[in-house]
């Protein structure tokens, strides 16, 4: 199985999965979901895995979306279209990816997020996908597309902190350490940068003592509950809604704003707390 974005490999009773972009800090390409759940896919079917491991190359876990790609380059592209859009193309590339980061919650087998520096944007989304994150502990997690061109289609900030922390996390945008994600209950752990490796496999190591049928058994009861409080249908009306952030009128803005000015401008401007503008006007 040959893969472009990502990495591969097993030792042992683990699998590991690394986000392999770290010149663009593994931010996630139009190749890359798919890669990732036939990575998630190769590991279920391999009977000597019984947990996996994601992690991202070099310096950080994922920054997000690639915005040089679907912000900053002119035109069209698989998240933006020409005016009218066509809501269904949307929802059939965005629901596809997150289809994709939703196969290691799916996962027969246990997942692990190792997360170190940053999981922001679509970053989050793949990490909060896993059963388990551990962070590095002035690692930075959030979704500031919250403010503009972003909705978290795999919606799992509710499932995770319930209502009112998950709008203190998407009504604002912010970002909070590791160790203020631990604090909110978002995830597991909390360590020093030098302690993440360790940590991360004293959990794996911990599963991978467990006969995998035992570890598929107690993940999809559990999976279950969150099935019934509605999952699908969430991540379903989630999807949808992030076409019409990038389509709305800021939306709109947002891009011209980022393919005139580059797109670190334009998340300096959404990041600011200064107000959207209510159209598409340059500024």
């Amino acid at each position: 199985m040959e893969f472009k974005d990502i990495t591969y490999e097993t030792e042992g009773r683990i699998a590991r999965i690394t986000l392999n972009r770290p010149d663009r800090l593994n931010a996630i390409s139009l190749d890359m979901p798919s890669e990732i759940r036939r990575a998630v896919e190769k590991a279920n079917n391999d009977n000597s895995v019984h947990v996996i491991i994601l992690q991202g190359a070099g310096r950080a876990f994922c920054a997000g979306y690639d915005l040089i790609d679907f912000a900053e380059t002119e035109g069209e592209n698989a998240g933006v279209q020409e005016m009218p859009w066509d809501p269904m193309q949307d929802y059939r590339f965005m629901k596809g990816c997150t289809d994709d980061f939703t196969s290691l919650w799916r996962s027969y087998k246990p997942t692990i997020a190792k997360v170190q520096q940053y999981a922001v944007a679509g970053g989050s989304d793949i990490a909060l996908c896993c059963d388990f994150v551990i962070m590095e502990e002035e690692a930075k997690i959030g979704y500031p597309p919250a403010r503009v061109w972003g909705c978290p289609t795999t919606a799992m900030w509710v499932y995770r902190l319930g209502a009112e922390k998950a709008k203190r996390m998407l009504l604002t945008g912010d970002l909070v350490t590791g160790t203020e994600a631990k604090e909110m209950g978002l995830v597991l752990d909390a360590v020093t940068l030098d302690q993440l490796e360790t940590r991360v496999m004293e959990m794996a190591d911990r599963m991978a003592g467990v006969p995998r049928n035992q570890l598929m058994m107690q993940k999809m009861m559990i999976n279950q509950a969150y099935d019934n409080m509605g999952l699908a249908s969430t991540q379903m009306i989630a999807a949808v809604f992030d076409g019409i952030t990038r389509h709305s009128p800021e939306g709109m803005w947002f891009k011209d704003y980022a393919e005139e000015h580059g797109f670190q401008e334009a998340v300096k401007w959404r990041d600011s707390g200064k107000p959207i503008p209510q159209g598409r006007e340059r500024k």
